[in-house]
């Protein structure tokens, strides 16, 4: 976000001083808060990043919305679809700030480019995405290994699949079915399967914190296929495929930092007053489909998300 042209980070926060303080130095920010109350009180501050561990999203969204700042929070929006719609319900009550959930790949180019794709009918008509997140991470210490502040695979990188599936459909799932196992000592999921029916085709994805690290995605259709790297690398290249038949191409796709053009937009929103990227109520819908697919992995049943 330091790299945007809209937006300039002026400030950072910790619980403790003096790891503000070197992060600040580290990172040529100005200022440095030994609490998160502090950096809410200062009159200088416009907006809010607020990528602390799941558990702290909704109660320091609302305390930043309390304070008159816009906010740009982390994914998941919370811990529940319940509890993130209290952030809703605050921002009906402040409709001059600007709320957004952070997921930042949805402004890459090549996302963009691949529903483009899927839009102007070059896969012919979509019938299923599949995608797999994984990652190998024992570390005891790691919040994502934290069961009782929201961690596992499926709050930290499930919530990719899914979202990326409702993004690509341009829709909402009908019925989830799903299966999940637990580590015995972290007590989080560390392997999640499930399926989506979204009526006119599927979703099926895998996620996990203990398997050998793989993001990719497959969009199939019934002439044709988009195959894209799941989230770019370090270094701002992405790949993206198409293929036609037996003919596989590959799309050029410009360099770039996806959170760089996350920070731009979510500022360009607050600059100009005009609507958020993405609408914070399509934080609680992607919830309300995690929550489903652990209810399915718990009572080894389909669960129905229609009303």
């Amino acid at each position: 976000m330091q790299k945007g042209k809209y937006c300039e980070i002026i400030a950072i926060a910790s619980r403790q001083l003096d790891k503000a303080q070197a992060a600040a130095r580290e990172l040529g920010i100005s200022k440095a808060y030994g609490t998160y109350d502090e950096l809410l009180e200062d009159p200088d501050i416009d907006a809010i990043y607020n990528p602390l561990p799941n558990h702290l999203h909704v109660p320091w969204t609302i305390k930043s919305m309390e304070a008159g700042k816009h906010v740009l929070c982390e994914k998941p929006i919370g811990l529940s679809s319940a509890e993130g719609q209290k952030i809703i319900d605050e921002a009906k009550k402040r409709p001059e700030l600007k709320v957004m959930e952070a997921f930042m790949y949805r402004h890459h180019p090549q996302w963009q480019k691949a529903r483009r794709l899927i839009e102007e009918g070059e896969i012919g008509k979509l019938r299923m995405v599949q995608s797999v997140f994984s990652y190998f991470n024992v570390n005891a210490d790691d919040i994502r290994n934290k069961a009782e502040i929201g961690g596992g695979g499926l709050m930290d990188i499930g919530c990719y699949n899914v979202s990326l599936s409702r993004f690509i459909y341009s829709s909402e799932p009908k019925r989830v079915c799903g299966i999940m196992e637990m580590d015995p000592q972290f007590k989080t999921d560390r392997l999640v399967s499930a399926i989506m029916d979204f009526g006119c085709g599927n979703a099926v994805f895998t996620c996990s914190t203990q398997l050998s690290r793989y993001q990719r995605v497959n969009i199939f259709g019934t002439d044709g296929r988009v195959e894209l790297e799941y989230i770019n690398p370090t270094d701002g290249a992405s790949k993206l495929w198409l293929q036609k038949g037996e003919e596989i191409t590959e799309l050029p796709m410009p360099k770039c930092d996806h959170y760089e053009i996350q920070g731009d937009r979510f500022s360009l929103a607050i600059i100009t007053d005009t609507e958020v990227f993405t609408p914070i109520e399509d934080a609680i819908a992607n919830m309300k489909v995690l929550e489903a697919i652990v209810q399915s992995a718990t009572n080894n049943t389909w669960v129905s998300l229609e009303e």
